[in-house]
């Protein structure tokens, strides 16, 4: 066999490199491929489009809060979290992405449009929760909510109504945030006292349950931590604040 010359093995990379380049210009931007995809011929209600670490392979998240990942052309779809392997093991960058969503969307609600509980002090964490006044587990983590301030931990409330919005808890969660006082409001909902407050206000009980629905949230209560996390279920207050990096 002959032996390539050093001339035919630079034309060689030359033109490589060459289709590289070309490739990489034509590589849509995120916003183009989010209006390219659809399936069936009907566009695909799509959040939005980002680049990930792999080139040529977009994370896409739909409004409904599912995500997946599409090729360039938006012809190849795959389901599923994708992952680096790194030195310390095994990272979920799916779930770093939805983290970081969860904590920026959550950011940019204004402070009225929460029940909060906090002590004192300054808090030393803030958590987000989900809730619905009449589901127990909510009503058991609600108990827990003096010693989570005593230990520096504020809780922001925000509504999800298990049943769905034209469910009694929709309404009792209406006149929660309607009420004089939401915070005294909440917790007398949540030891089954009935409220007074109207239910037709502006209330945020709509928007804060797509939200949810959103974010990933599927039960009451749902716990959001700093970071983004999302911890469902009921947590105990010691439990919790070990989450939190906070001792007891």
């Amino acid at each position: 066999m002959s032996r390539i010359s050093r001339a035919s093995l630079c034309a060689v990379l030359i033109t490589t490199l060459s289709m590289n380049a070309t490739l990489a210009l034509a590589a849509p931007a995120p916003e183009e491929l989010a209006e390219r995809l659809a399936v069936n011929g009907e566009p695909m209600p799509v959040a939005s489009v980002s680049e990930t670490p792999l080139e040529g392979l977009f994370e896409v998240r739909l409004e409904s809060g599912e995500t997946f990942y599409s090729d360039a052309e938006g012809e190849h779809f795959i389901v599923g979290d994708l992952y680096a392997n790194r030195d310390e093991g095994l990272v979920n960058l799916t779930q770093q992405s939805r983290n970081a969503e969860r904590a920026e969307r959550l950011a940019e609600i204004p402070e009225d449009r929460f029940v909060v509980f906090r002590g004192a002090e300054e808090p030393k964490a803030v958590i987000h929760v989900f809730t619905d006044a009449t589901c127990p587990y909510c009503r058991k983590l609600h108990e827990e909510v003096p010693r989570l301030n005593d230990m520096g931990i504020e809780v922001k409330y925000l509504a999800f109504p298990r049943s769905g919005l034209n469910s009694q808890g929709a309404r009792l969660l209406e006149q929660v945030w309607c009420a004089d006082n939401p915070s005294e409001a909440m917790s007398a909902a949540k030891r089954g006292e009935s409220l007074d407050a109207p239910a037709d206000c502006d209330n945020p009980v709509v928007e804060q349950y797509h939200l949810g629905g959103e974010l990933g949230v599927r039960g009451t209560p749902a716990i959001i931590l700093p970071d983004g996390r999302l911890v469902p279920g009921y947590v105990p207050a010691e439990r919790l604040a070990a989450m939190l990096g906070i001792q007891g």
